[in-house]
């Protein structure tokens, strides 16, 4: 996620040992650094286009990956962060690599969740953590459990159904706000979170009102995180249950 420091020593074999490397990362930085690890770096990012379905674009870079598998070459995809978190690319080609009888392996990586909790000071195991593509949250009934963090991705472009959208505006957040009302009061602080990519950078973290959401700019890499806001409720019919049990044991 962030450049060099998050790259392992089994990763950074794997691109020095690869014959051909194709890379999709968030800064232009990044890149340069990746091409003096190797001599055949092929940037993914160009086929990214204003009004080009990104499904589309998922295909292609799939496509040039088992082009030079196919050829007999050891290709190494590179992909920013964790390659299988948000990333339909990297999955599709080891599975169609698979299919086809070749060996191909995905290499875990930190993601930007990873960084959040460091960041953030979230620990997901103290109320319990939802994490959602917020589109998703809007095309289909999903259950919200206020009482536990709510991780939303992909915020800057909620709402686009086209997949072919760099971002959405503020009407379409509103739509967001106005779900998310159903279990959030309007004034429940949220944060506005993004992972550095640079040594030289800090996170983004912005606190701002639930109801502020859609009025304030928010570039497509920023993760929206909403802190509990109720208490969790004991499950007493449980607990009753779990008493008996533990009697039982003791005798």
């Amino acid at each position: 996620m962030t450049l060099g420091s998050h790259l392992t020593p089994l990763a950074r074999s794997h691109i020095e040992q690869a014959d051909v490397v194709f890379a999709a990362l968030s800064d232009g930085i990044v890149e340069a650094w990746l091409q003096r690890m190797h001599g055949d770096v092929r940037s993914l990012q160009p086929y990214y286009r204003e009004g080009k379905s990104r499904m589309t674009t998922y295909r292609q870079w799939v496509d040039l990956m088992m082009t030079e598998v196919r050829a007999g070459k050891r290709v190494c995809g590179v992909f920013y962060g964790h390659p299988g978190i948000f990333a339909w690319s990297p999955h599709k080609a080891v599975e169609v690599a698979r299919a086809e009888g070749f060996a191909a392996h995905m290499e875990p990586g930190i993601s930007a969740e990873d960084c959040l909790y460091a960041d953030l000071g979230i620990d997901p195991g103290r109320f319990g953590c939802q994490h959602f593509e917020a589109s998703q949250l809007l095309f289909y009934e999903r259950r919200i459990d206020p009482t536990g963090y709510l991780v939303l991705w992909q915020v800057g472009v909620v709402g686009d159904r086209s997949l072919a959208r760099l971002r959405t505006d503020g009407a379409y957040r509103q739509v967001l706000v106005d779900v998310l009302g159903h279990d959030y009061p309007l004034d429940h602080e949220i944060i506005v979170y993004r992972a550095a990519t640079l040594p030289i950078q800090k996170p983004g973290i912005r606190r701002i009102l639930l109801r502020d959401l859609p009025h304030v700019p928010l570039a497509p890499e920023e993760t929206v995180v909403l802190p509990p806001a109720a208490a969790l409720k004991a499950n007493l019919a449980i607990r009753e249950r779990l008493a008996v049990l533990d009697a039982s044991a003791e005798r």
